[in-house]
């Protein structure tokens, strides 16, 4: 089986795709011939040795979340797919035991972590975690839902987003940008997003971005956003310097999710602004995997429609990962093995 391994952690030229031994099913797995990966932050983040997840020591490594395709084998105890099955994975792993896997949602996991193992011809998984996908769903689609249009329709759920709402997401053009747009369109809201380019602000506007500010200072887009009206919800993957624009663009009562650290990984508030507008910093990580099956719905009726910016052979996944690392790239970047 060949794979995209990581053989080293200081970037896109160290990808290496390679033969790896084919995996074996055992009680409650499944393997799955992968039609489709995508990829997203996270996973560069390791490449470029900037997670605290994966070390040198764990290298070669595998990563890939966002897997799509077809039941190639089962294991022991698996009768809810069978092989041929078209199904997409939902990526978090969780312990299954705590406080918050019996109460739920379960990203709260106390051991909440992450599938790593799609950018391959085949991946190994946990039956439970599959979602089957009807066939008006392809798989690249399907590839690009689980973390990015997961994670932002959690944050629209975690800050009670519906119809009329206005909801300002900086650095909208990013993968969790691109789906918050299409997703507060798809019920009903209404959206600012900020780029820092004018084709990209034209991309924007044609997926349903009411209003677009094209410009990366915090006090360019205050001025702009607040012209607009006061936000009732911030869908904020930025971190960093943004972390304070969006709290002063929030009404009273309003709510910021945060689900991401792009910009950077600490934030300077104001923090009589915080208690005395009664607002609301949500912490968000991805979501759950009724929220996949939601979106795997949507997608399925037309309601959405994932934006794809570009595909790849297994081969080419090191310049998919330079694509993204350049920030040119508008949509997922998906690898077909």
């Amino acid at each position: 089986m060949r794979a995209a391994t990581f053989t080293g952690i200081d970037g896109p030229d160290d990808v290496t795709v390679q033969e790896t031994a084919a995996p074996t099913p055992e009680s409650g797995e499944v393997v799955v011939d992968v039609a489709a990966c995508s990829i997203n932050r996270h996973d560069l983040w390791i490449l470029e040795g900037d997670s605290a997840m994966v070390d040198t020591d764990d290298l070669p490594f595998v990563s890939g979340l966002d897997v799509a395709g077809r039941v190639a084998e089962t294991g022991a105890d698996v009768d809810s797919v069978s092989v041929g099955d078209r199904v997409v994975l939902c990526p978090n792993q969780t312990c299954g035991v705590c406080r918050y896997c019996r109460e739920g949602p379960e990203n709260l996991c106390e051991q909440f972590s992450l599938y790593h193992g799609g950018l391959a011809e085949q991946a190994l998984v946990e039956v439970d975690r599959l979602v089957t996908l009807p066939d008006s769903v392809d798989f690249t689609d399907a590839a690009a839902l689980p973390t990015a249009y997961m994670t932002a329709y959690h944050m629209l759920r975690r800050t009670d987003v519906g119809a009329n709402d206005l909801v300002f997401i900086p650095g909208a053009t990013g993968g969790v940008g691109v789906a918050g747009v299409q997703l507060v369109d798809a019920l009903g809201g209404r959206s600012i997003g900020t780029t820092t380019s004018s084709a990209k602000a034209d991309r924007l506007t044609e997926i349903g971005a009411d209003h677009v500010v094209e410009s990366s200072d915090p006090d360019e887009i205050q001025e702009t956003a607040t012209e607009i009206g006061e936000a009732d919800a911030v869908l904020h993957h930025l971190g960093g310097e943004y972390t304070k624009l969006g709290l002063k663009l929030l009404r009273r009562g309003g709510r910021m999710a945060v689900c991401g650290r792009t910009a950077g990984g600490t934030s300077e508030i104001n923090i009589p602004r915080l208690f005395l507008g009664h607002k609301h910093v949500i912490g968000s990580t991805m979501g759950t995997q009724p929220d996949l099956e939601t979106l795997v719905g949507l997608t399925a009726d037309g309601t959405l429609d994932p934006i794809i910016g570009d595909e790849y052979t297994l081969d080419e996944t090191g310049q998919a990962f330079a694509d993204m690392q350049s920030r040119d790239a508008f949509g997922k970047l998906v690898i077909q093995p």
